[in-house]
């Protein structure tokens, strides 16, 4: 299992990124604790020309200003007062592409995932959902800004291959106010994976 390496954080299609992160191993060694886990469901957010973004129309505040750094920065906020959301900052400098990473399936850690979150080490909820997988992986608002190429947060490749006929797209989930661009397809997810957040799909 190798880490990603820069080269691939810096691509300059987020969308594309999103895309093939599907089967890709989401790493956190945090207190001391080691969990992985299968992404199996993105979200691509397109810089300043996409109103679901954060950083819509150049909008640049102390909340997002992770989205701006390098590519291959965690870019975590927290969600209605209480979920920590990890997304992948991608591309250039000045240029604030980022991923959310929505669902994954575990592989290892599940008694840490289960002890973090209050759930079944077997239920599906344990990581169904940016939420939930973010409290599995013992993600908190004071890592963003971490670099993904370190040890405490890493996105790493082992070699899977994901089927392409198994790559769902649909419209991102829970962004209505963002006008037309809420249909845009940018959201990815492995078909029939029981880690794949429950919602509509057109």
């Amino acid at each position: 299992m190798k880490k990603l390496p820069i080269e691939f954080y810096e691509q300059t299609d987020v969308v594309e990124v999103a895309r093939t992160l599907l089967g890709k191993i989401v790493v956190t060694r945090i207190a001391g604790a080691l969990v992985k886990a299968r992404i199996v469901e993105t979200e691509a957010y397109v810089a300043m020309v996409d109103k679901a973004s954060h950083a819509y129309a150049g909008k640049r505040t102390a909340r997002n200003e992770a989205m701006y750094a390098r590519g291959g920065t965690a870019y975590v906020y927290i969600c209605y007062g209480l979920h920590r959301m990890l997304n992948v900052v991608t591309n250039s400098v000045g240029i604030p592409d980022a991923v959310l990473i929505r669902g994954a399936e575990p592989l290892a850690g599940l008694d840490v995932m289960a002890r973090r979150t209050g759930r079944d080490a077997q239920a599906p909820a344990i990581t169904r959902g940016p939420g939930n997988l973010a409290r599995a992986l013992g993600i908190e608002k004071e890592h963003t800004g971490l670099s993904l190429l370190g040890n405490c947060i890493y996105l790493a490749d082992d070699g899977f291959i994901h089927p392409p006929e198994l790559i769902g797209v649909s419209k991102r989930i829970g962004i209505d106010g963002a006008g037309e661009d809420a249909a845009l397809p940018y959201r990815f997810y492995t078909r029939g994976n029981r880690f794949v957040s429950a919602a509509p799909v057109k």
